[in-house]
């Protein structure tokens, strides 16, 4: 089973939110997830999003794949933890 870290759509039409979830690359991107990692609103100004970095370290030495998106607030998570 092949693990990917990634985005899924949640909210109403014209006001979207995603969650970054853990899941088989087989399921489709609203279906069934292993675990909830975090969240991720790009309407929202400023700090907007929040991840379980401690979670998806764990995700990421177990042989999961992050999405480009996923991969960059990773990278902006980090920075900002960095920098606090």
């Amino acid at each position: 089973m092949a693990v990917k870290i990634r985005l899924t759509r949640v909210g109403a039409k014209n006001d979207i939110t995603f969650r970054v979830v853990a899941t088989d690359s087989r399921s489709p991107r609203g279906g069934r997830y292993l675990e909830l990692l975090g969240w991720y609103d790009p309407r929202k100004n400023g700090v907007n999003y929040s991840l379980k970095l401690d979670r998806i370290d764990a995700w990421l030495a177990k042989g999961a794949i992050p999405t480009e998106t996923v991969r960059s607030l990773i990278k902006k998570a980090r920075k900002a933890k960095e920098s606090a």
